[in-house]
């Protein structure tokens, strides 16, 4: 583990001007805002090659550690916390060993080291949140859980602004130190405890990010889903399953479809019948038999694919046309399916949707409520006209569960087609009799 982990050039760039700058430590110590000792250490590295700079923190490395994080808890001028941020950072550069010299500065003060680092994620310019969050980013990678539970959230909550930014650096840095942090299972509970994350890497993925970025992102959502609970509900609260089968599709780099299909691969084992329905909806099994086909320079992502496909295979095998209708529903994601327009299907199946005190005529009515895509709602409006159609009790139980209030506002939807099934469900709720249950 060493800050080489989290790469980007704007902190290397700003970095390298940063480290030929002169900072006035001697008016500092004339202010008595650092003692003459504390100068006499700084001029050894100040603006000094790196060479000389490796040969002092050698031989007294636990010193300028104490020396680096302390300056950075009393200092308020950014450009002198730039300074210290980037001596830091260069001190545990490819020096994985320095760590604990950092992370043992609490045994002399117990607001170090992690106290002055935490600040800077509240400066003003950019450069130093970023800087602080690299190296957090280190320190946390290895610190004991009792620590790492304690300092997380408030880091969190900055990575969650960075992957939101408009700025490509923020989100750029975020996601990798997002990367780095998730590999601990403790940072993934608590990543799936803050609520913007998640939405904040989809919105990523949706926005068409390069492959690096792509990639990033996805082994986010592959090391999330090494755990039960999340495994078992992240595709019901996020619906990240059709948003990493199109970005495997438009993927132009194998290690983006790689870790895409082991994320899959994680979902089926953790939590077959929380993710299999909604893998089927969103077309993964033709997708599996083509990546199947593809020849792949790593044997990994045959052994998941070939594992994919076969999951899939059967658990689509055992599937009803009622079966899959529900898969429909549990996801969210409605096509025009030949279900939805088969009057043998709702003949034979509508008063299924009162199985268990009207849990899928429920889900049908609360995708029609909250539902924004036109394609989803000129569906759900044709199934609860079908419903009502095909089982003459129907209209008491749309109404009593919102349905039909929903339909009638959907009349004046801004799209024909949702509009126009809307005035052929009202229709049947309408000219149907009224029957009590």
């Amino acid at each position: 583990m060493s800050v080489t982990l989290v790469v980007n050039p704007y902190l290397d760039e700003n970095s390298t001007k940063i480290r030929n700058k002169n900072v006035p430590w001697d008016a500092y110590q004339r202010a008595d805002l650092i003692t003459l000792d504390e100068l006499g250490s700084i001029k050894k590295v100040d603006r000094q090659p790196r060479a000389r700079v490796e040969s002092v923190l050698l031989s007294e490395g636990s010193t300028y550690a104490q020396l680096y994080l302390g300056l950075l808890k009393k200092v308020v001028r950014s450009d002198t916390q730039q300074c210290l941020l980037v001596w830091v950072a260069d001190a545990l550069t490819d020096h994985e060993e320095r760590i604990p010299l950092f992370t043992r500065t609490q045994q002399v003060d117990p607001d170090l080291p992690y106290l002055p680092l935490l600040k800077c994620l509240d400066a003003q310019d950019e450069f130093s949140q970023l800087k602080a969050s690299q190296i957090l980013t280190v320190l946390l990678s290895v610190e004991e859980t009792s620590i790492l539970q304690q300092r997380l959230p408030p880091f969190l909550q900055s990575l969650a602004q960075f992957i939101t930014s408009t700025t490509q650096h923020k989100r750029d840095v975020g996601v990798q130190c997002l990367e780095s942090l998730l590999a601990r299972p403790e940072v993934r509970q608590a990543v799936w405890a803050n609520p913007a994350i998640i939405p904040g890497l989809l919105d990523i993925l949706t926005n068409s990010p390069g492959p690096q970025m792509s990639y990033q992102v996805a082994f986010c959502f592959w090391l999330l889903t090494f755990e039960q609970n999340i495994a078992q509900q992240i595709d019901k609260k996020y619906d990240i399953i059709p948003v990493l089968v199109e970005t495997a599709k438009t993927a132009v780099k194998e290690k983006v479809i790689r870790v895409i299909v082991a994320a899959f691969r994680n979902l089926v084992t953790k939590a077959p019948s929380a993710n299999l329905p909604a893998m089927l909806v969103a077309q993964l099994l033709p997708f599996a038999k083509n990546l199947s086909q593809r020849k792949w320079s790593d044997e990994d992502i045959i052994e998941d694919v070939q594992f994919l496909k076969e999951e899939l295979t059967t658990h689509f095998q055992n599937l009803t046309t009622y079966d899959e209708y529900t898969s429909e529903l549990a996801s969210g994601h409605l096509s025009w399916t030949p279900v939805h327009e088969s009057d043998d299907f709702w003949k034979e199946n509508a008063t299924r949707l009162n199985e268990k005190d009207y849990e899928q005529l429920k889900l049908l009515i609360h995708i029609l409520q909250t539902a924004t895509d036109p394609n989803i709602l000129a569906i759900a409006a044709n199934d609860v006209g079908q419903y009502v159609k095909h089982y003459d009790r129907g209209k008491k139980f749309v109404t009593d569960f919102g349905g039909k209030a929903r339909v009638m506002e959907l009349m004046t939807h801004s799209n024909s087609d949702v509009r126009y099934r809307a005035l052929l469900s009202v229709q049947q709720l309408v000219s149907q009799p009224w029957v009590a249950a």
